[in-house]
């Protein structure tokens, strides 16, 4: 069901997203590393849960956003191997291994224990899994920007282990998905000589919100799908205020079901969309509170650079251009904010409605 506000975990659930599904598989059949980026609440889990279902190997699922509340804030080795131990054993994952052919998780010596269990030994394991049942084994994890709080040099550690396994263990893939598109590119350093996985190859699959036309297509299939008549007015209403993010129209939806008036539905999509969107820029000033003096001035439409640094020094005092460069680069690698002709503009329209006020 298109409006279920669960994220999606078959083919058949989701709504136009073929060509990216399509393309994951082929990047997790065919590449060693494979990304998959796009803003927040675009769909990327539902389709790397998609993905992972159809994949003909094994695939197994981390949400490294469970590891980094699981280790408070800091993500050990510890946390990160009972974690891939928690996935592989867990509920219907044993059943998996028995299903091809693997009656103990002991194979050529290497052997899945409570303690002194190592993501190295893991990843090991998993490889001699794979080289057994000829199944390439793909590890994914969404959101991974998350894993730059692995260990205490930024995630180092953790990207030279999958360097090793790139190298190594060839029967071993990974997918990794972010929001924070710049800052998922700058953690794995692909493309920075510092890196451990400098210099490697891997897939990138870009999932866009949907134009104008197909969030209308979307709603029309969602309401026929329920059996309610909606109207093109309400529709096209619906698509000027909530633009083509499908997590905002799913959400849309499933309050025009559950509460059968427009209005209402509407107001209770904006209402969830505010408390959500404080909470993430109440994490965003954790970080400097200069954030949200930045996102609130391009919501007004101050989009260019003096008018967002005067913006700032009347709230809140004197800053460089050096910091506010800084600030402003960290938004956009956080897909927050879009740069385009000398001028920003929040990327997500429900964000910039809230910010106004």
């Amino acid at each position: 069901m298109l409006f279920d506000p669960r994220p999606k975990e078959r083919r058949e659930e989701m709504f136009d997203r073929e060509e990216e599904l399509n393309a994951v598989l082929k990047g997790m059949e065919d590449y060693p590393i494979t990304l998959i980026i796009g803003i927040r609440r675009v769909g990327k889990s539902s389709l790397l849960k998609a993905a992972l279902n159809e994949y003909q190997g094994i695939g197994l699922y981390l949400d490294a956003r469970r590891i980094y509340a699981a280790g408070s804030g800091n993500i050990s080795p510890s946390v990160l191997a009972d974690e891939l131990q928690r996935i592989i054993l867990g509920k219907g994952r044993f059943g998996f291994l028995r299903g091809i052919g693997v009656e103990r998780i002991n194979l050529g010596g290497i052997q899945l224990k409570p303690k002194n269990l190592t993501p190295m030994n893991v990843l090991e394991f998993l490889n001699e899994l794979g080289e057994r049942t000829g199944k390439k084994v793909v590890i994914a994890f969404d959101e991974a920007q998350y894993l730059r709080f692995y260990g205490s040099k930024g995630g180092k550690d953790l990207l030279a282990g999958i360097a090793y396994a790139y190298d190594s263990l060839p029967n071993l893939g990974f997918v990794f998905t972010g929001s924070e598109v710049g800052l998922l590119h700058d953690f794995l350093g692909i493309e920075d000589y510092s890196s451990p996985l400098y210099g490697r190859i891997y897939e990138e699959v870009e999932v866009k919100p949907f134009s104008r036309e197909l969030s209308e297509a979307f709603l029309r299939q969602g309401f026929e799908e329920i059996g309610i008549n909606v109207s093109e007015d309400e529709i096209k209403r619906a698509v000027n205020e909530l633009d083509g993010i499908p997590g905002w129209l799913v959400e849309f939806g499933f309050n025009y079901w559950k509460k059968g008036e427009f209005e209402s539905a509407l107001e209770g999509t904006l209402s969830k969309a505010k408390t959500m969107i404080k909470e993430e820029l109440l994490e965003l000033e954790k970080r400097s509170p200069r954030y949200s003096l930045i996102l609130q001035a391009v919501a007004m439409g101050l989009s260019r650079w003096s008018m967002i640094r005067d913006y700032i020094e009347a709230k809140s005092g004197p800053i460089t251009n050096a910091r506010l460069a800084n600030l402003l680069k960290n938004l956009e690698k956080m897909g927050w904010i879009k740069k385009e002709n000398e001028e920003y503009r929040i990327i997500d329209p429900v964000v910039e409605r809230i910010l106004r006020g």
